[in-house]
């Protein structure tokens, strides 16, 4: 693996701009350029390795992707964790899993700060109302962007500190590690992806698609096939399902429509 050994001011600036998008569109937007999917490759881009880039990035995304806000308990902030954990493995050359276990902590300190953040904003809900009784729409607009804006300088400030300033420090570290350490950290690492993937499950698994998950497991462990022709069989299956099921659906409220126009 390729290793980045030192980062540029505009490599930083780079991304430091892009983790201010990303956070607002974490909470504002929703394009979900905010994902590990889509942060890791343009960091890795950034950075002149779009390849670990886009590992790494997958790595996050199948940990994240069970990890979801439920009522005020949040996840370990996304954005940060994915923008710096990515950093992380292409500046030091660790892997993705190994990099996952800077990412996470990192992730969970960041999102209390994002806590205490919104805490700060509450007084402003006051001022919303103020001007809503006024009809001041302007002014509801201005402390929107306001907020977008305070989001932005909060996620570029941390990246580009950590990033430009933390780089070199960082793989100074790791280089001290003993490998049998950094052998344990990628195995344990290499858990956090099955874990968030485990979570999804147990969100959205139904009894009816079980058949596929073990089809899908079979695939993997036994016939040995790639990741990318297991997810094609994926779609053809999810295609089918659609479509067979949207007919059917049409076919009943066809036939509930010609019984109730006959006066049966």
């Amino acid at each position: 693996m390729e290793v980045v050994t030192d980062v540029s001011l505009m490599q930083a600036l780079l991304i430091a701009v892009f983790a201010g998008i990303a956070g607002i569109d974490l909470f504002n937007v929703l394009t979900h350029i905010h994902r590990p999917i889509i942060t890791g490759p343009i960091v890795g881009l950034i950075l002149g390795q779009p390849e670990q880039g886009l590992i790494a990035g997958a790595t996050f995304e199948l940990m994240w992707m069970g990890l979801v806000p439920l009522a005020g308990a949040q996840p370990p902030n996304v954005v940060l964790g994915g923008i710096i954990g990515t950093a992380f493995a292409i500046v030091t050359g660790q892997t993705a899993e190994q990099a996952i276990l800077v990412a996470v902590p990192f992730a969970i300190l960041v999102q209390m700060c994002i806590t205490l953040l919104f805490t700060v904003y509450s007084p402003l809900m006051s001022v919303a109302d103020g001007y809503a009784k006024k009809l001041n729409f302007a002014g509801i607009a201005n402390l929107n962007y306001l907020g977008m804006t305070i989001l932005f300088v909060f996620y570029s400030l941390i990246a580009f500190v950590v990033i430009y300033f933390g780089a070199a420090e960082a793989k100074g570290f790791v280089d001290g590690i003993p490998k049998w350490i950094t052998d344990g950290l990628g195995f344990a690492g290499g858990l956090m992806p099955a874990i968030g993937f485990g979570i999804l499950l147990n969100i959205m698994l139904r009894k009816q698609y079980v058949a596929y998950f073990i089809l899908g497991f079979l695939l993997a462990a036994y016939f040995k096939q790639p990741l990318l022709a297991i997810a094609l069989i994926g779609v053809v299956f999810a295609m089918i399902e659609f479509f067979i099921r949207g007919d059917a659906e049409t076919s009943s409220n066809t036939q509930s429509q010609a019984i109730e126009e006959e006066g049966i």
